[in-house]
């Protein structure tokens, strides 16, 4: 019988002593020292509106003749024409099924017609050895063409070339061909 009370008594108490301690941790607790823990961006939420863009978007594909493409940016955005897009610091990873690759990287580019325009600086460094600086470049996303029409300064394995136009074309071997064109003045070194 004292064993069967005890237990009626426990029964009733210990929740009644579990309420009591759970109270006294929600009255004595201290209030939040610090703010919001979530970050919030600091950014014109209607500026961004009214000029969408992408930030760290990444471009991968292959042309028909086999060569792989991939373009980063750090910021791309669409232009009002539709159908073709701008981007800044970008960067151009190019290479051929022969073997030849090609890294291009340059502060600003427009995509437009399968085209992708590099310009205000491009450095170009191959994997034969060259290396290579034009204001504009203009790849090709449809076939392996690299060119630049409005000058362009290369360090080659041999010495160094200054040309006005240069061209990277898969020749009829399959062999890519880098072609230099008007005012090509070289300085061998040997």
């Amino acid at each position: 019988m004292n064993r069967t009370r005890i237990v009626r008594w426990l029964r009733v108490l210990l929740p009644l002593l579990a309420l009591a301690m759970l109270s006294v941790l929600f009255l004595f607790s201290r209030g939040s020292e610090t703010g919001s823990r979530i970050p919030y961006a600091t950014v014109d939420a209607e500026a961004m509106a009214r000029n969408p863009r992408l930030v760290a978007p990444e471009y991968a594909g292959v042309t028909d003749d086999g060569a792989r493409l991939t373009l980063r940016a750090a910021e791309a955005a669409p232009d009002g024409e539709g159908g073709g897009g701008t981007a800044r610091d970008l960067r151009l990873d190019w290479q051929r099924p022969d073997g030849l690759r090609a890294d291009l990287t340059a502060p600003r580019a427009r995509l437009a017609d399968g085209t992708i325009r590099l310009d205000g600086g491009v450095r170009m460094t191959t994997s034969s050895g060259w290396a290579m600086d034009a204001q504009a470049v203009e790849a090709a996303t449809d076939r392996s063409r690299i060119a630049a029409r409005d000058g362009v300064v290369a360090d080659a394995p041999f010495g160094s070339v200054s040309a006005r136009r240069m061209e990277l074309v898969p020749g009829d071997s399959g062999a890519s061909i880098l072609n230099f064109s008007g005012d090509v003045r070289l300085i061998y070194r040997p």
